[in-house]
This record gives C-alpha cells, structure tokens and sequence, in this order.
C-alpha cells in the first residue's frame, strides 16, 4: 500500500482551528494552564492561540513551511503537561469526561510525528 503523503494544508489548518478555538472559549483552556506557570491562565491561553496561529501560517507557507512545522512538533510536546493536567483535574468527573481526557494523552504523539513528517517533506529554500 503506498504512503500517504503529510498533509501542510490539513496541519495549518488544525493549527489556525485551534488558535479560533482558544479566542472563542478561553475559559475552557484556561482550565489546563499548569498553576506553576507565572501570570494568569488567560495570557496563557491567548499566547498559545497566537503561537498557534503563527505556526499555521508558516506551516501554510512553503517558504517557512520546514522550520514552522519542527517549531509546530516542539509546540505539541511544549502543551502536553497542560493534557496531562486536563487528565488529573477529570479524575473527580464523569467517566465519559474522564476517558475523554486521558485519550487526549497520546494524541500528542501522532500530531508531532504529523509535524515531523510535514517539515521533513518540506521544499529546501
């Protein structure tokens, strides 16, 4: 069977979808910013919306697309201990909001090899 090729279109879009996100909702982010981070959870949570939308429009461009999508892998492994807080804190919740969280946790990883495999295919400029 041959490889899918990665997709830039598709990542940048998650990414800028994400950043929507956290403008939209800030509250339910808010929530997931580790309290041993200096500053209050909202700057947190817009200042990852922003990265974010950076990140899709320099993963969208192919000029940057290579060093925007390794900064996308180092993004997603930079947010993964506000998962595994969003995990720790549905501990007391419901199942469902419980199981949802913990899958969460290994998302992670195909989104950064995603990110990896979008840089490594990637046009050198």
């Amino acid at each position: 069977m041959p490889r899918v090729p990665s997709s830039p279109v598709l990542l940048a879009g998650l990414l800028a979808g994400a950043a929507v996100a956290h403008a939209a909702r800030p509250g339910q982010f808010d929530a997931m910013v580790p309290r041993s981070l200096p500053g209050g959870p909202r700057r947190w949570t817009y200042a990852s919306g922003v990265a974010e939308l950076a990140l899709a429009a320099g993963v969208a461009h192919p000029r940057t697309r290579r060093a925007a999508a390794m900064a996308a892998a180092a993004f997603f492994v930079g947010v993964f201990p506000a998962n595994v807080k969003m995990a720790a804190d549905a501990r007391h919740r419901s199942p469902a909001v419980r199981a949802a969280a913990v899958a969460r946790l290994p998302l992670q990883v195909p989104l950064v090899l995603w990110a990896r495999s979008v840089s490594r295919n990637a046009a050198v400029r």
